[in-house]
């Protein structure tokens, strides 16, 4: 059996280094408006190629979010590394709003020290001047921080580009040949990195609210089981099999418990699972069919989608009372749901005359907004900040990750260069 395992092992390593699920970006929509910004390349006074190029990645991240409009490089009269070299005059007759300058340094021990300042053109005011530090490996990382750093100071948002995406890939070989693989990337799509690779489906993919696990459902035994996998060791467990639906996994607040599906008691019913003890706590009991639980910011209550009313729609189940409340009624179906974090707007599959699409509904005032106009929309994940939602959609008949804000104005596409791309899920800030 272990050489067996090992085998499967290289197996997998093989195929990863062979087919790299690498995901693409196509912007489709932005802003009426974008804000112009300058990014000026990032200083580096070494002989050979820099690493990385930081500019340009803090460019596409701010390009992305479809709030700004970066200044291309050739238009630039100059490309100034520090303060003493910025000519204010120079970028306002460009109209440009704010500069983003920046020198990287290498350091002892294969590390590097990047430092950077903002800029208001306008009001010639410095407006951040930070200096970071990591390793070669990290300085992709560094760049989105910087993004990120940018992004909060001139729009009040924390940015979230230094997060991650976790998604499936599927590949058809021949007739019977299918692979799957569980891939976590960057939130541009880029270093991907396989976690999981199988013959059989892969669902549900949900991140610890650390950051550090995954739990999913995998099929590889022939009928689905959920199993958690730590994301820097790779190790896994396997810690629901029961016989029927085993399903839809998702953290709670502390990490501490799984909320699941499972119908090993006859009816698909939600259950929490105490991840220590593997205690399960049944929290439904109805004869509709319960399932895609999720829960709120604080942990208190569990949303979950019932056919309890004759179709499906979204619910929410207090734990301490015990009081279950209907959530939806617009359109005749809405599912898989998830929360923002200050449990305001609800994101969701809605269906109107036969069309799929996301949809979020604003809890306070009820309204609900159609955020996607493609068809077969499904798989709907919140960025950690609330301002993007990733789901999985078709694009000429392949299936491929979208991304649009949460007011509907900016949308792009994370097609992937290799099979098709489904059951997004947006990660945590990490640590």
């Amino acid at each position: 059996m272990k050489q067996l395992l090992r085998l499967g092992a290289l197996v997998g390593l093989l195929l990863a280094s062979m087919a790299r699920a690498e995901l693409t970006i196509e912007i489709t929509q932005g802003v009426d408006k974008p804000t112009p910004i300058a990014v000026a390349p990032f200083g580096w006074q070494q002989p050979q190629a820099i690493p990385e190029d930081i500019a340009a990645i803090v460019e596409a991240d701010l390009h992305r979010s479809g709030l700004f409009e970066p200044m291309a490089r050739q238009n630039m009269l100059s490309f100034p590394s520090a303060s003493s070299e910025v000519y204010f005059r120079d970028w306002r007759q460009a109209a440009q709003e704010y500069l983003l300058i920046g020198n990287v340094e290498p350091q002892a021990g294969d590390r590097y020290q990047i430092s950077f300042e903002l800029f208001d053109i306008l009001k010639e005011q410095r407006l951040i001047g930070e200096t970071l530090s990591g390793s070669r490996r990290q300085l992709r990382r560094m760049a989105h921080t910087i993004a990120d750093k940018v992004y909060e100071k001139l729009t009040g948002i924390p940015g979230a580009f230094s997060t991650q995406i976790v998604y499936v890939t599927a590949q058809r070989f021949s007739q019977d040949d299918y692979r799957y693989q569980l891939q976590v990337a960057d939130a541009d799509g880029a270093n991907p990195r396989q976690i999981l690779d199988s013959r059989e489906p892969i669902l549900s993919p949900s991140w610890s609210r650390d950051g550090k696990k995954l739990a999913y459902v995998s099929f590889e035994t022939g009928r689905p089981a959920i199993y958690i996998q730590n994301l820097a060791t790779g190790a896994r467990e396997k810690v629901t099999g029961f016989r029927g639906l085993n399903g839809a996994p998702a953290w709670s607040p502390d990490g501490r418990t799984l909320a699941l599906t499972l119908s090993k008691d006859g009816n698909p019913e939600i259950y929490t699972l105490d991840i220590a003890t593997r205690k399960l706590t049944r929290i439904t009991k109805h004869y509709g069919i319960d399932t895609e639980p999720t829960w709120s910011a604080d942990g208190r209550s569990i949303i979950f989608t019932s056919n309890r009313g004759g179709q499906p729609q979204i619910y929410q189940k207090e734990l301490a009372t015990g009081w279950i409340e209907r959530l939806t009624f617009d359109g005749d179906y809405n599912a898989k749901a998830h929360l923002t974090q200050d449990g305001r707007h609800l994101v969701m599959v809605h269906r109107e005359r036969g069309v799929f699409n996301i949809a979020v509904q604003d809890l306070k005032t009820g309204r609900l907004d159609v955020l996607s106009q493609t068809s077969l929309d499904e798989s709907p994940s919140i960025a950690p900040n609330g301002s993007m939602v990733i789901y999985a959609t078709k694009q000429a008949g392949k299936e491929v990750l979208a991304v649009v804000s949460l007011d509907g104005q900016v949308k792009y596409k994370l097609p992937s260069k290799q099979g098709n791309v489904r059951e997004p899920s947006w990660s945590p800030y990490l640590q």
